[in-house]
């Protein structure tokens, strides 16, 4: 059809204004993510707003998702005998032969409605970790012993490989909604630990990392879709700046930042509000082939950039042989009775707090995942640093009290070991760092608990 002088006038207009947008869209500058903001960052703008006399209510777990594509990383290069560290909770998979599986999420399904809890936390922070997984009578009388005791927060491992042993998307939730429930019908706010690759993920023994990091990164989607809001906290692997905690390899603190960012993002699509901490580090100053120095290990996460994947920055603060007050100089000073190395002390968690500062990051909390004190007489590796069952629950009384006067604001939960797992004998060594003695069903307690029970809490 032929066109008229008018509708040629029209088409004419409306090609000069397609052109015109076109031209402003393309010099518009492309649109950043920001990075996720740190724990504390929001509490520190609201007093500062508050101080300035606008009226904010604060909202602690206030999260941007982010959405990291992070790249492959080269592999650390080992660096220098492995030191002594505290103990951790082994857990047995099931191996079978793998199965590739694209992931379907796994809808929430609660055995029945659980009381809401405060998702805020006090500095510091009162928690403990215990053994709730096996025997559903012994974690309630353990969770009475800690809500008794006045404490907040229960850790506990959600090992990976007793949830999805079977293979990909077979999923065993019964221990799992079990633990939940009874933590959230307590009143108890829960951490969970996630670790321990089942076999069919090709990871290496004991503790190694799945060949496909998505593969646990589609676990934790499930497990936090399934819990949203009734797991407060998760803790993304145990120590691995130790080859036993990363399958027997050299650690490589880059390979871990990329495992963390995979799980962050999928944690924070199934649930914005649940916190996500990184590994708690063994605290150690030597390094090889099987360990790295925790301070090393953390400023090369941060030369990775894993302060985009985290709320908490986790670490581990063994108190070896000194009172809770001695600095990390005392515990390295020439002749000191502490051992001779920065690490041997509480405060280490000082010398990881500067390395956070250093990177521009102190508005983020810690967690301490792990403390105490062993009182074992019977294995060398730990005998050398032992203390009575009186000077432990002198020393962790004053742990808390330490920080609470001198780690405010950025010190969060505070998690010691342990409420004793009921079949523990003298011959583990998890046996005498904790503040109760294994048995069922009498519960008997130690004097740190009893300690731990008498003392205030913010």
């Amino acid at each position: 059809m032929r066109m008229t002088g008018l509708n040629r006038f029209r088409s004419l207009i409306a090609a000069l204004l397609l052109a015109a947008i076109l031209s402003l869209t393309a010099c518009q500058p492309s649109p950043t993510v920001p990075p996720p903001v740190p724990y504390a960052t929001k509490l520190a703008a609201t007093q500062a707003a508050q101080t300035a006399g606008v009226q904010v209510t604060p909202t602690p777990t206030e999260l941007p998702p982010a959405t990291p594509t992070p790249t492959e990383l080269a592999s650390a290069t080992p660096v220098p005998p492995t030191a002594t560290s505290a103990p951790t909770e082994e857990a047995t998979a099931t191996p079978t032969a793998p199965v590739p599986a694209t992931p379907t999420p796994v809808p929430p399904t609660p055995t029945t409605a659980a009381p809401a809890l405060d998702s805020s936390m006090s500095s510091p922070d009162y928690g403990i970790q215990a053994f709730l997984w096996w025997r559903p009578e012994v974690a309630s009388r353990d969770l009475g012993l800690i809500k008794d005791m006045g404490f907040r927060w229960v850790k506990q491992v959600f090992a990976w490989a007793d949830i999805e042993g079977a293979k990909k998307e077979h999923y065993n939730w019964t221990q799992a909604d079990q633990v939940v429930q009874m933590t959230n019908e307590a009143g108890l706010k829960l951490i969970a630990r996630l670790d321990r690759s089942p076999g069919w993920t090709g990871a290496g023994a004991p503790n190694g990392p799945p060949q496909r990091y998505e593969d646990f990164g589609d676990f934790c989607y499930a497990l936090a879709s399934r819990y949203r809001g009734r797991i407060q906290a998760y803790q993304i692997w145990n120590e691995p700046n130790l080859a036993r905690e990363w399958g027997g390899q050299p650690p490589n603190p880059q390979e871990y930042t990329r495992l963390l960012s995979i799980a962050y993002k999928r944690i924070k699509e199934a649930d914005p509000d649940a916190l996500v901490i990184s590994a708690g580090l063994t605290p150690t100053g030597t390094s090889s082939a099987e360990v790295m120095p925790d301070t090393t290990y953390l400023e090369q996460m941060y030369e990775a950039g894993f302060q985009n994947y985290c709320d908490m920055v986790g670490a581990h603060a063994a108190g070896y042989k000194a009172p809770p007050e001695v600095s990390p100089d005392e515990a390295a000073a020439e002749n000191s009775p502490y051992g001779g190395e920065r690490f041997f002390c509480f405060r280490r968690v000082e010398d990881l707090r500067a390395i956070m500062e250093r990177y521009g990051d102190g508005a983020r909390r810690m967690a301490i995942l792990e403390f105490g004190w062993t009182s074992d007489p019977i294995h060398p590796a730990y005998a050398w640093h032992a203390v009575t069952e009186e000077q432990k629950a002198d020393y962790v009384v004053r742990a808390y009290r330490y920080a609470e006067e001198n780690w405010q604001p950025w010190i969060g939960v505070m998690s010691l070991i342990y409420i004793a797992d009921s079949g523990w004998t003298e011959e583990r060594e998890e046996y005498w760092w904790a503040i109760t003695y294994p048995g069922y069903p009498e519960a008997k307690v130690r004097p740190a608990y009893e300690a731990l029970k008498a003392m205030p809490k913010n």
